[in-house]
């Protein structure tokens, strides 16, 4: 996929995921995942976010998105170069919980954030090779964030 052109189809399947994130309630989710919530681990991300609790549900709706969009990538129903010279925010949803994913699929099964996993990996390769480093400049950029957030 990555030498073909992106089609109509391509162009309207990620208008649609566009569209989803505008949803009221999923940008709610958003700004607190990006601005109040930084576990460090399990237990620290189950405090921040309890079940039952408005926060849980935020960070559910935030990573189920990103997990399914992420999925359609991943099966080729997206074209690659699109869908990440579009989109960014899945790293930034990867990079969170990426330090303590071993507790998540421990708890919660191998698969936890299987999509999301290989989409970022894929996206930190092909950012790679067209802007080398600025991976390493966004993680510091983002570890930044995380620090502050968690004040």
């Amino acid at each position: 996929m990555p030498n073909e052109k992106p089609t109509h189809a391509d162009a309207e399947l990620l208008l649609k995921l566009y569209d989803l994130r505008r949803e009221a309630r999923l940008r709610q989710a958003r700004d607190w995942f990006f601005n109040k919530f930084a576990p460090k681990s399990l237990e620290d991300m189950m405090q921040q976010a309890p079940p039952g609790s408005d926060e849980n549900a935020f960070m559910r709706m935030v990573t189920s998105y990103w997990e399914t969009a992420c999925a359609m990538l991943n099966h080729g129903l997206i074209h690659e170069d699109l869908f990440f010279e579009t989109t960014g925010e899945q790293f930034m949803v990867w990079v969170r919980l990426e330090p303590f994913l071993p507790e998540i699929r421990q708890q919660y099964g191998k698969s936890a954030f299987q999509h999301l996993e290989r989409a970022a990996k894929r996206y930190e390769a092909w950012m790679e090779q067209r802007d080398p480093g600025r991976i390493q400049k966004f993680r510091a950029m983002l570890a930044s964030r995380t620090a502050q957030t968690a004040r």
